[in-house]
């Protein structure tokens, strides 16, 4: 039951965003709409930055993540870690334009602060890690490969991902990564 009313909550707070398009989200309402009360949504995050988090972390599993499909038959790491990130920007841009708003509401709060944008990606650190045997604890080497294609993912940079060179802008970048990840 209590994962089923934390999902139950995760999904009222990303209504409520959406039809009041604002990222103000009063717990009150949250609760409401739930059918619980406002005390009880404490024994499932322990605040409202917590929940909001988990809508960001949701939303950016289910419009990003769920969409990046690199095919198993890439056996090269680095080919493979090209794919990913290609995919990974250009899913990015598909949720832009699929769902502007949603992607909206969840910029301006995941961008106005590091550690909630850090805590979002993790799992996208963690798949990069993973992919390049790196054994960091940190992610600290995960983190800076997606830094580094920050314009293909941040949405402040989402203007220029209509770009008629984007495609040659996003290799040339991959060619000087790449030749830094073959040097590890």
């Amino acid at each position: 039951m209590s994962n089923q009313t934390k999902e139950k909550i995760i999904i009222a707070t990303q209504q409520i965003m959406l039809e009041t398009a604002s990222i103000n989200v009063r717990l009150t309402d949250i609760a409401d709409r739930v059918g619980i009360t406002h005390g009880a949504l404490y024994r499932h995050f322990p605040d409202k930055q917590s929940i909001m988090v988990a809508v960001a972390k949701r939303w950016f599993e289910q419009a990003i993540l769920q969409n990046i499909h690199v095919a198993s038959t890439v056996i090269n790491t680095l080919n493979f870690l090209h794919d990913w990130l290609w995919q990974f920007a250009n899913a990015k841009k598909a949720a832009y334009r699929d769902s502007p708003q949603m992607f909206e509401l969840n910029t301006l709060y995941v961008e106005n602060d590091p550690a909630i944008l850090r805590e979002v990606l993790l799992s996208s650190m963690k798949m990069i890690d993973d992919l390049m045997n790196f054994h960091d604890a940190t992610y600290l080497r995960a983190e800076i490969i997606l830094a580094a294609f920050s314009e293909f993912t941040l949405p402040s940079f989402r203007k220029s991902w209509y770009s008629p060179d984007y495609t040659v802008r996003f290799e040339r970048l991959w060619q000087l990564i790449s030749m830094g990840l073959t040097n590890l």
